[in-house]
């Protein structure tokens, strides 16, 4: 029986630090997830709007070209005094160049401030993305120790009740037990058969699914060393940590700059009422062969320079709608805000309480494990004794895997509940992810 509290106690113990580290396969997920990747391209996607709202208010050069052909065929009401003729030209347009600069346009200054308000938007997104991936590699990560300590757990217990079964077969055979000890175990064994395919599958589903976010397969992945100690959240106040997250969370930032583009759209909307200048110059060159009045060609090169004034005075409404419309976009944009800040604070408060509970519930599991290994032992020593049944010792060995197994899971979901209070916050970073990876077997 020492044999079975030692494997007990082994699997316990996380697998030998022999693959990757977290720090690592978070970073292989930076390279190959492709939602990580869309967020990334959707940020430089987004950070085109400034020279895009900048464009509106530089200069504007255009070129053209164009050749006419034209056939005139006049036929006179008095050949004596205006002769019929026919006469074929052709113009040539060589080139037309136009330069446009805008001088006042209010919705052009208006559209670069909104520019700007939808690049912070677009980092804010990605920020919400890189915390999103660290979030969803760590889940993966522990999903797979879970896994394999699961398995572990499920292996050592078939080798412990294997032995059980084996000595209740030697005592049955001797006389010293009955039939049903026999029983009990096979019963155990068999069933123990089971869950071990089923830890298997399990484990494979949660390897696949760390896969899918890095691209790799990977041998072995290190756990959390022996004896790690879990520190409670900094500050250790569930409405601080919810004012933080109201006032920086990613989402809320989002939400921030999709108020002010609002705002300015709104304001954009009643720039359309606002007069516009622009400077104008162009330059032209023109090739005639002739013309209407002319059979002789010409080379004419026009020059002009001016200043270019438009009042829209009505156009069907259009503008007092587009008005209307952006002052609704704006109070539901509003109302966005508030219901971010809302969610924000709510996760930070959920993420709290499940980061200290778990940690009251390591503690907790920490002497349940003492406790179920000592009734383990004492189990063992009584059926030995005669004062003891089988089941009762595999009572207590299940006992003690059951506890094993909720232990690892404990502390696996309580470094994760951490992590989302940072990201609820909005201060979680790659860093965070080093530290919890320094916990991690050498």
């Amino acid at each position: 029986m020492k044999r079975t509290l030692t494997a007990s106690i082994l699997a316990l113990m996380p697998l030998v630090a022999v693959g990757e580290d977290l720090l690592q396969v978070y970073r292989d997920a930076k390279g190959y997830d492709a939602q990580y990747a869309g967020a990334r391209y959707a940020l430089i996607a987004g950070q085109e709007r400034l020279p895009q709202g900048r464009a509106g208010l530089l200069p504007s050069l255009n070129l053209s070209a164009s050749t006419t052909r034209t056939r005139i065929e006049s036929e006179s009401d008095d050949p004596a005094v205006v002769p019929d003729f026919t006469r074929d030209f052709r113009t040539d347009n060589l080139y037309t160049l136009t330069l446009s600069q805008p001088i006042y346009r209010r919705q052009n200054w208006l559209q670069l401030d909104q520019a700007g308000w939808q690049v912070k938007q677009a980092e804010a997104a990605f920020g919400q993305a890189e915390q999103d991936l660290v979030l969803r590699v760590t889940q993966a990560y522990f999903d797979v120790l879970a896994a394999e300590n699961s398995l572990a757990l499920v292996g050592a217990q078939k080798a412990a009740i294997s032995e059980q079964l084996a000595q209740a077969k030697r005592n049955f055979e001797v006389g010293t037990t009955t039939i049903t000890d026999t029983h009990e175990a096979q019963a155990r064994y068999d069933l123990v058969l089971a869950q071990e395919i089923a830890a298997k599958n399990d484990l494979d589903n949660k390897a696949r699914a760390l896969e899918q976010l890095t691209g790799k397969e990977y041998a072995g992945l290190k756990g959390l060393r022996s004896g790690v100690e879990l520190g409670v959240p900094e500050p250790n106040d569930m409405q601080a940590w919810a004012e933080l997250a109201e006032r920086q969370s990613f989402g809320v930032r989002i939400q921030e700059a999709a108020v002010q583009v609002a705002m300015l759209e709104a304001k954009r909307a009643s720039a359309g009422h606002h007069p516009t200048l622009d400077l104008v110059a162009t330059r032209g060159l023109t090739s005639q062969t002739g013309s209407q009045l002319s059979g002789v060609g010409a080379d004419v090169t026009t020059s002009t320079l001016g200043l270019q004034l438009a009042l829209p005075l009505y156009q069907g409404g259009a503008v007092s709608s587009r008005e209307r419309e952006a002052a609704a976009s704006l109070e539901k944009a509003r109302q966005d805000l508030e219901q971010a800040k809302r969610t924000a604070a709510l996760a930070a408060r959920q993420a709290y309480l499940a980061s200290v509970s778990g940690l009251a519930q390591v503690k907790a599991l920490e002497q349940a494990l003492v406790s179920s290994q000592s009734a383990l032992e004492s189990n063992q020593l009584g059926y030995q004794v005669g004062v003891r049944i089988n089941i009762d010792v595999l009572n207590a060995q299940q006992q003690l895997y059951s506890t094993q197994r909720d232990l690892a899971l404990a502390r696996y979901n309580t470094i994760t509940s951490q992590l989302r209070l940072r990201a609820a916050a909005g201060t979680l970073q790659e860093q965070d992810l080093a530290q919890v990876n320094q916990a991690l077997g050498e």
